[in-house]
């Protein structure tokens, strides 16, 4: 097969349709992670399994997951020395392969079970599946153009589908928890899968891999073969190598500590509202998680204010508002207001705009890190800083679920029998209060203070940018403008007479 007329390889034009083409994999990518910050430990529970064993569950699973994700980055980065990689694509093969996987398995999680084993089997098989999609599917933008304008298209029209995916999720919950379906979690994890199976479909074909140059072709070809000894002892080194890039440091930081925050207020929000808020009914806590739709609305002005105003301002418009609207969740408890249910909405809803733009924006920086590297190495990583951030993003979320789980024993919750306000003692509700508050506090206030330092916006990656095509184009070091050399030094942490080596390394 001529691996150049493979429509896997054939670069099509970037705009606003191929843009929502490309996201729709996000409806499966932010739907899932709201599910497990927002749903599983809540399901779990209600099966009557304690909360140590309920945060235990996704704290194992995503340990494991994180592990395979941190091998996996490199794996689809040397997959086109296969030939069902040169078939497929080195990407695009792992979409297809976890689609099928996952449509096949995902149902399952959601049938009624007393054993805490059976969810933690089946919620590992999920979690590897998903990561063969989204690890592979996140480097995309950078295989497709190296435009920053285009890539924006590509990311923002990502994260407004993520945003339309959490909504989705929390939607249908809410509507079949309101109708009091004894089938309910049955019922939608069936209904997610077919949502997420369609749109994972469309976006694998919409999209395309880098296109099969002679140089590039040569460059892969050359790639040594490594024994699994040798492959693994590369991993290491691939791994830790990418924390010599400082801008991606910073960008990981920012990016786990606040999305670890959103996950800690997903896992403990229906909890805190069914036991500390009187008069509240089970359905209410997806409908105010179905409030993310609001999310769709500060996406789409994240998008252009990304262009406009840069990452930096967004960090600072969504961090803030979501420490305001943490205090307002507890005032409503600690006032013991009697009918609280409109004033929970309103603050909701401010929660899930900046929750919108907090998720919108680290993604939409990420396309431009393997742009640092690659002034730093010369090399083609997108896959293997797509894997660090996942491995450390899921080892996080694992963390935060897990303390959930063991903070909520301390306190004295008891899953079998404190599950709405009036069943909850005073002592134990004011301990949810201060996990669900004190987690996402401290979290994205790290966030906050970091974020404040990033230096990787427009400006500076058109001046990176230009700089590559300069040095691509056989231009010398030593004729670089000060302003690049600032740019490339501020960005990689390194003095730029150590940057764009002779030859590729890590």
């Amino acid at each position: 097969m001529n691996e150049k007329n493979n429509w896997v390889y054939q670069p099509k034009p970037i705009n606003i349709k191929r843009g929502i083409a490309y996201g729709l994999t996000d409806l499966m990518g932010g739907g899932w992670n709201n599910i497990v910050s927002g749903v599983i430990f809540a399901f779990v529970l209600s099966q009557g399994i304690g909360p140590i064993l309920a945060g235990a569950i996704t704290g194992i699973g995503r340990i494991f997951d994180a592990l395979f994700s941190l091998f996996f980055g490199s794996i689809t980065d040397n997959f086109y020395q296969t030939k069902l990689g040169k078939k497929f694509g080195r990407r695009h093969f792992f979409i297809l392969l976890g689609g099928i996987i996952f449509a096949l398995i995902f149902p399952a999680f959601w049938i009624k079970s007393d054993d805490w084993r059976y969810y933690l089997i089946v919620y590992i098989a999920i979690e590897l599946a998903i990561a063969m999609i989204l690890i592979s599917w996140e480097t995309l933008p950078t295989e497709m153009t190296n435009d920053y304008r285009l890539r924006t298209i590509l990311s923002g029209s990502r994260m407004f589908i993520s945003a339309t995916g959490t909504a989705i999720v929390f939607i249908v919950l809410a509507l079949l928890k309101h109708m009091q379906n004894p089938n309910a979690y049955l019922v939608t994890g069936i209904i997610w899968t077919v949502i997420f199976v369609v749109a994972i479909f469309i976006s694998y074909r919409s999209t395309w891999e880098r296109p099969l140059t002679p140089e590039f072709i040569k460059e892969l070809e050359n790639r040594p073969s490594l024994t699994i000894k040798q492959f693994m002892k590369q991993m290491v080194i691939d791994f830790f190598s990418t924390f010599k890039n400082k801008a991606f440091r910073q960008h990981l930081l920012i990016y786990l500590l606040s999305f670890t925050g959103k996950d800690f207020y997903s896992t403990m929000l229906p909890t805190f509202i069914l036991c500390c808020i009187q008069g509240a009914k089970n359905d209410l806590p997806w409908t105010l998680q179905a409030l993310s739709i609001f999310g769709i609305l500060s996406t789409l002005a994240a998008a252009k204010l990304m262009i406009t105003h840069g990452p930096k301002y967004l960090y600072f418009i969504s961090y803030t508002t979501i420490l305001v609207t943490m205090i307002g969740y507890v005032l409503v408890w600690f006032m013991h207001i009697s009918n609280p249910i409109e004033i929970l909405v309103v603050v909701s809803i401010f929660y899930q705009l900046a929750r919108g733009i907090l998720e919108f924006t680290p993604w939409n920086v990420f396309p431009f890190i393997p742009d640092v590297d690659r002034i730093m190495t010369r090399g083609d990583r997108a896959g293997i800083y797509a894997a660090v951030m996942t491995f450390f993003r899921k080892s996080t979320g694992a963390v935060a679920s897990w303390m959930a789980g063991i903070l909520l024993a301390i306190v004295g919750f008891d899953s079998k029998t404190m599950l709405d306000f009036t069943s909850t003692p005073h002592g134990v509700q004011v301990g949810i209060s201060l996990i669900f508050f004190i987690g996402p506090v401290v979290l994205i206030l790290g966030a906050l203070v970091l974020s404040r330092s990033f230096k990787l916006n427009r400006q500076t990656h058109e001046v990176l940018k230009n700089e590559l095509t300069r040095l691509e184009n056989g231009g010398h070091k030593s004729d670089a403008q000060n302003e690049a050399k600032k740019v490339a030094e501020e960005l990689t942490g390194h003095s730029y007479d150590t940057l764009w080596p002779n030859k590729v390394r890590i």
